[in-house]
């Protein structure tokens, strides 16, 4: 039979014993209350779903109805926008020299695309540590000679060196000349490696060459270039985070937050910018537009 429970008021002076169901012996309100969650585990409350948003970078050609880009919080540097535009204004004119003798001028525009594509990495290799005047020289007394992977695996050390004279550290360029050339003959059947790896992985060939490479000879944008002038201007600027000590260590720190639109753009923009108005040394701060905006400006 069973037993009916009516409502109780507790009371501090009298302990209140309530018969359990099915048991004869009265039980107290907490002894009542032990052999409930016995008998009947409590009900877990439902926990508060979150929505999780997540945000995906998708893949060349396939599109999603939830697909969007990829948004990371970054830093970025104070007033760079304005900078960059000012910078624009006083490239306006091209006439630096990197804008009539940088890689993408230096070969043969009516050679066949493979050897098109080695004269631009043959240029980049030559303007290491050298300015663009003595690079161009040097690729148009190559070019006069025919300048193929053939022509430079027939040229004797002696007769390359004196074609590449005065570039900054031609000895060592002769070398890596042919070295990089066999290699490509061997390997790549005359033309040059579609990938910044496997580019620098040829001999006297670093990561600003690579990518300039990538751009110039292949059209495609795997980083940004950072040579001695990108380098030097953007610490200036304080476009990076921290000050940086070498071209590769600023290369990663501006492509941390720098929108990949402008990669291909920054590099001739700031090299030509380097060698007309912030120069390495006496830098013509009063004739830059940032010079308001320019930190290094405010120390000089």
């Amino acid at each position: 039979m069973s037993t009916g429970i009516r409502m109780v008021t507790r009371s501090r002076s009298r302990a209140l014993r309530i018969p359990a169901e099915g048991v004869g012996e009265e039980l107290t309100p907490r002894e009542a209350a032990a052999e409930g969650r016995k008998n009947h585990p409590p009900l877990k409350r439902p926990r508060k779903t979150q929505k999780v948003h997540v945000a995906y970078e998708v893949s060349n050609g396939e599109k999603g109805e939830d697909a969007e880009p990829l948004k990371v919080p970054t830093w970025e540097p104070q007033n760079w926008q304005q900078q960059l535009a000012n910078i624009r204004i006083m490239r306006s004119k091209k006439d630096a020299p990197v804008d009539q003798l940088g890689a993408e001028h230096c070969y043969d525009a009516s050679a066949p695309p493979k050897v098109q594509r080695y004269q631009v990495l043959l240029s980049l290799m030559l303007s290491s540590q050298t300015k663009d005047q003595v690079t161009a020289g040097a690729m148009q007394r190559l070019r006069a000679r025919g300048l193929t992977v053939e022509s430079i695996l027939q040229t004797d050390d002696d007769m390359l060196g004196k074609l590449i004279y005065p570039v900054g550290f031609w000895r060592n360029k002769v070398k890596f000349i042919k070295q990089t050339t066999t290699i490509l003959q061997q390997r790549y059947e005359g033309d040059i490696p579609a990938s910044v790896a496997e580019l620098i992985a040829l001999p006297g060939v670093g990561p600003k060459m690579a990518h300039l490479a990538m751009a110039v000879a292949w059209g495609t944008i795997s980083g940004i270039a950072v040579d001695t002038h990108v380098h030097r201007i953007t610490n200036r600027l304080r476009w990076t985070k921290k000050v940086t000590k070498t071209p590769e260590e600023t290369r990663t720190a501006l492509e941390e937050w720098l929108p990949r639109g402008l990669w291909n753009e920054i590099n001739g923009l700031l090299v030509g910018f380097g060698q007309q108005i912030c120069l390495p040394v006496h830098p013509q701060c009063q004739a830059c537009l940032n010079k308001g905006l320019c930190p290094a400006a405010q120390d000089l």
